[in-house]
């Protein structure tokens, strides 16, 4: 097929009708299975350990978190190990000079709606090397086979550090000159079709937001001392972060219950493992199954924002989950699921809960990762707020500009998952800076 685009001058109706003829052709089934049924993947008679057959892919194994800091110091849970480092990656090439991005609509068993707006390659290192035994990923020669002059981004970044242990991906967007031969399910919009995108439900999936949030400023001016003093309160929160794990037997999980068809929490809350059996038309497999993280719940991530001397400031957290690499990263003002704190709920997130309809800037529901979890939702928001929080802050919170956590993304190991989204959200949506 030849290259189609949808110009910046265009509305986003193409779009939209493209969409629905793909979602009401496609022919997709997801249903929860026993345990029992999974096939080509085992639960191990000693630990409990749940593996693929290949060795490959991914492992749910158990882990016992001790803490210092944090209401809770010290619980074990499942943790999904995958030490492989996938590729997200997304084409750029100009039309008329206006950079077009190629984006995918792609199934993943997990997703809520099944269909999400994807980057170029999503593929964990087992897939685009055919571990499956299935078809080629479509467009990864331009991801493996790299001339340096056209990536425009290249980095390692972690996934989510509560349910993945060391998890991280390669976040790439390479530039194209020559002709792209077009697929079925691949189309080009601009960042700004693509923000307007953002704001509705579940329709950009998370891997397209961490890697657009990587893109880099166009202006990169700004204060050294300022940046000097945020990197070093960060290494300190990170020197000072004592968080010790241990990777368990998936049997000896303690407070968790197993059941032939989910391992969940004996109170009800955070989150179950459970299998799923799998149809999908346009996949490189046509049918499999697997396990998935389902939370309990709706999940609330946001940021706070200020204008000081016309400069954006976000309230960051620098928070550590058992599954970073290095402990802490910097993620957004709140972060949490609301099920999981019955008595109570972190700093910070009554401001977001009561906040005035005309402070909310952004309000959208999005998915998390729907290859590894399933009908995994949280309300992202970015919310103005006045300079009356107290102070002094505590010492894991700080006032940053947009342009500082921009910055950063050059580097991998300093922003989360959650706060990415909210990045790619402000840059896109917002249009700040």
């Amino acid at each position: 097929m030849s290259e189609a685009r949808y110009g910046p001058d265009r509305s986003l109706d193409e779009f939209h009708s493209w969409w629905k003829e793909l979602t009401e052709r496609s022919a997709f089934r997801v249903e929860r299975i026993p345990f029992a049924d999974l096939r080509r993947w085992r639960m191990d008679p000693g630990t409990g350990d749940i593996r693929h057959d290949s060795g490959r892919f991914f492992t749910v194994e158990g882990l016992r978190v001790h803490s210092e800091r944090g209401p809770v110091h010290s619980w074990s849970q499942p943790i999904i190990n995958q030490p492989e480092i996938g590729i997200l990656g997304i084409l750029v090439k100009r039309f008329d000079g206006v950079p077009h991005y190629l984006m995918q609509c792609k199934m993943e068993p997990g997703n809520i709606n099944v269909l999400q707006l994807s980057p170029t390659v999503q593929a964990t290192r087992s897939n685009f090397t055919r571990a499956h035994q299935g078809s080629q990923v479509a467009y990864i020669e331009y991801f493996t086979d790299l001339r340096p002059d056209r990536v425009l981004v290249d980095v390692l970044q972690s996934e989510h550090g509560s349910w993945f242990l060391r998890k991280r991906n390669r976040n790439m967007i390479v530039e194209v000159e020559e002709e792209v031969p077009l697929r079925e399910n691949f189309r080009w919009l601009t960042l700004d079709q693509i923000g307007e995108l953002l704001r509705v439900d579940n329709l950009v999936n998370m891997d397209a937001r961490t890697v657009l949030s990587c893109l880099p400023l166009s202006h990169t001016s700004g204060d050294a001392a300022a940046d000097t003093a945020l990197r070093s309160w960060f290494t300190e929160i990170c020197a000072t972060h004592n968080v010790r794990t241990q990777s368990i037997p998936l049997r000896e999980v303690e407070r968790w219950e197993h059941r032939a068809d989910e391992i969940a929490h004996e109170d009800g809350h955070h989150f179950k493992v459970v299998a799923v059996s799998v149809r999908a038309t346009t996949r490189e497999v046509s049918s499999w199954t697997q396990p998935l993280f389902q939370p309990c719940g709706l999940g609330v991530v946001a940021f706070l924002i200020r204008r000081v001397a016309g400069e954006v400031q976000v309230l960051a957290h620098a928070r550590a989950e058992p599954g970073f690499v290095d402990v802490v990263e910097i993620g957004p003002t709140v972060q949490y699921q609301p099920s999981s704190y019955p008595d109570g709920s972190p700093p910070f997130a009554d401001l977001v809960r009561d906040a005035a309809p005309e402070r909310i800037h952004y309000d959208t529901v999005l998915s998390e990762e729907g290859g590894r979890f399933r009908n995994a939702e949280n309300r992202y928001m970015v919310l103005e707020t006045d300079d009356d929080l107290p102070e002094p802050l505590p010492e894991d919170y700080r006032w940053l500009t947009l342009r500082q956590l921009t910055g950063l993304l050059a580097h991998r190991n300093y922003v989360n998952v959650q706060a990415r989204t909210l990045v790619c959200a402000m840059r896109l949506t917002l249009g700040l800076s």
